[in-house]
């Protein structure tokens, strides 16, 4: 090679190496900012659109609890003409009339009303409750769904790595007359189909990084990772007090009880209608030659419509939401129970993975290495051996994520995350 080409070579190394140091810090991975779960949790909070979609309610509800305590506006009526007696003696003069009426409410249809917009004000609050105790929930579940990605990715990288690495070896023994040429055919279909299952890893862990940022709308940045990993050690979980958490605390059965006041103030304001309240009205007019001052009394007498359908149809209204409230403290009550069997068995199935089958495997392995290494076995046995240790560190990177999500699914139902 002449002495030319050689400065030219040196020339682009240390042109591909200033580009490289002189990168933007967003190409290396160090740079990519980690978030902890609780800080994407924060992120999701402060921008999701269904949250403040719910808050902007509660805040409508506020007010039209507000409106529901003004009173009602008066009356004023102006009326004005012309007088002409009968008879062609003397001319027309100018009449003029003032009348002012005023409704004065019956307290119990005031109170029902006050009372079931107070009931609707409280489920708003309650819903956003509700709603805040669902998202940090489904972020929580979200993120765990990305730790397990990114493991699968990680575990189906070092797959890869392992099989490059009996390729090599198996590749030396074909060339060497050792093995027959079929064992490089079987490790190259092997190194294929762990390319493709870290390739699918990959994608998925990007998606699940893509659910999380949809849920906080968009307040991630474009390229980011979760600092934590997915065997991260929660509170100590006991059965009786997420029962009692569960009933004491949901916002949803708050909500829910709510319902069940706003309804009753509704039959109390379908019942009280009958009798709305007195409208006093005074009336004050002015003619040529005399002058009258009125007052009056006008109540609505309830011969037509005695209000019975609004009656029925506001007690059928407070019988379901009651209906829903027993029906749902009992849903609760063993979703609960379910959730608590749900974390024993993936607990159990973490416990015995990491403690027995994984072992096992990578013992089963490394024999089998160590027997292809002296010819002892072909190379089958030793892609079985890998492929067996793949399979029990998959299903034991599940068992630890089920154990996660039904944690979170329990906290979720003690409402633990509402005041995250």
């Amino acid at each position: 090679m002449s002495c030319s080409a050689l400065k030219r070579i040196a020339a682009g190394s240390l042109l591909v190496f200033a580009l490289v140091a002189g990168a933007p810090s967003g190409w290396t991975q160090d740079a990519v900012p980690g978030y902890s779960i609780d800080q994407v949790t924060q992120r999701v909070l402060a921008g999701n659109p269904d949250l403040q979609v719910t808050a902007l309610a509660r805040d409508a509800a506020r007010s039209a609890s507000t409106a529901a305590l003004a009173l009602p506006n008066p009356k004023l009526d102006v009326s004005g003409g012309r007088a002409a007696p009968r008879a062609s003696i003397g001319g027309s003069s100018s009449v003029q009339a003032f009348g002012a009426s005023q409704l004065i409410e019956s307290t119990a249809v005031r109170g029902a009303r006050v009372d079931s917009a107070r009931a609707a004000e409280r489920g708003a609050g309650h819903a956003v409750l509700q709603v805040r105790n669902q998202l940090v929930a489904q972020t929580r579940l979200g993120a765990f769904e990305a730790l397990l990605r990114q493991e699968e990715a990680e575990a189906a990288s070092e797959a890869l790595r392992l099989l490059d690495q009996v390729r090599e070896r198996v590749r030396v023994r074909v060339d060497s007359g050792e093995a027959p040429r079929y064992e490089l055919i079987k490790a190259d279909a092997e190194i294929i189909s762990a390319r493709q299952r870290r390739d699918a890893a990959r994608l998925m862990a990007e998606k699940a990084l893509l659910d999380l940022n949809r849920l906080a709308g968009g307040a991630l940045p474009d390229r980011w990772r979760l600092a934590a990993t997915l065997d991260e050690a929660g509170p100590a979980l006991e059965l009786d007090p997420l029962i009692r958490e569960a009933l004491a605390r949901s916002p949803e059965l708050a909500q829910l009880q709510a319902e069940v006041d706003r309804a009753r103030a509704q039959l109390q304001a379908a019942q009280a209608s009958r009798w709305p309240g007195v409208e006093v009205r005074v009336d004050h007019s002015r003619e040529p030659d005399v002058i009258q001052n009125k007052i009056g009394l006008s109540v609505a007498v309830p011969l037509l419509d005695n209000r019975s359908s609004a009656i029925e149809q506001a007690s059928v209204e407070l019988s379901r939401a009651q209906r829903l409230l027993e029906g749902r403290r009992t849903e609760l009550r063993q979703q609960v129970l379910l959730g608590w069997k749900s974390l024993e068995m993936a607990t159990g199935a973490v416990e015995a993975l990491s403690r027995g089958a994984v072992r096992e495997a990578e013992a089963a392995l490394r024999v089998a290495e160590a027997a292809y290494r002296f010819g002892e076995r072909g190379i089958l046995e030793v892609l079985d051996a890998q492929r067996v240790l793949r399979s029990v560190r998959a299903d034991l990177l599940q068992a630890r994520f089920q154990a996660q999500a039904a944690r979170v699914v329990l906290e979720q139902l003690a409402a633990r995350y509402v005041d995250r």
